[in-house]
């Protein structure tokens, strides 16, 4: 689980008194520890985490909002391209689309990721999200980009 860093001393130097620090490479932020994501398997490009479903994450009609799905998906591939990439090495989504199939309701809901590449710089994502019945409610893929410039190109990014 991430934790703040509590330093008085970063004020002073400018630094952002939000910074936070991981416990571990492949690890929740504090975002998505709101949502309640938990890491289940990752390795291998490959990446499975599941989330409970609860009152503070669904929408008018109750169910599950598609912004909660959208997350865990979006976590899912990021921590499959963690998997494998240097520690450290910063990297964001520049492009997501979302197939939502079915509603969820209750229970546990999980998603199924897998990357490919890197071609160049970028990294090509897809998640499948399943309820607590593994009925398939969503279907996720993405884009990637590692930032310019990162110190170590052992996984082949320039």
């Amino acid at each position: 689980m991430a934790t703040l860093l509590s330093d008085p001393e970063s004020i002073l130097t400018g630094d952002d008194p939000l910074l936070f620090r991981l416990d571990g490479w492949i690890d929740t932020a504090p975002f998505e520890d709101l949502i309640g994501i938990e890491l289940e398997q990752v390795g291998e490009g490959r990446a499975i985490l599941g989330c409970q479903a609860r009152l503070k994450l669904t929408q008018g009609g109750g169910l599950v909002h598609g912004g909660a799905l959208t997350t865990l998906a979006d976590t899912a591939v990021a921590m499959a391209i963690k998997s494998l990439l240097p520690e450290g090495t910063v990297f964001a989504t520049t492009e997501l689309q979302m197939r939502f199939l079915a509603p969820v309701r209750a229970g546990c809901f999980r998603a199924k990721a897998q990357v490919s590449g890197p071609e160049g710089r970028t990294f090509y994502g897809q998640a499948i999200i399943y309820d607590e019945n593994e009925s398939k409610v969503a279907e996720f893929s993405a884009i990637f980009r590692v930032a310019r410039n990162q110190a170590d190109s052992t996984a082949g990014i320039p």
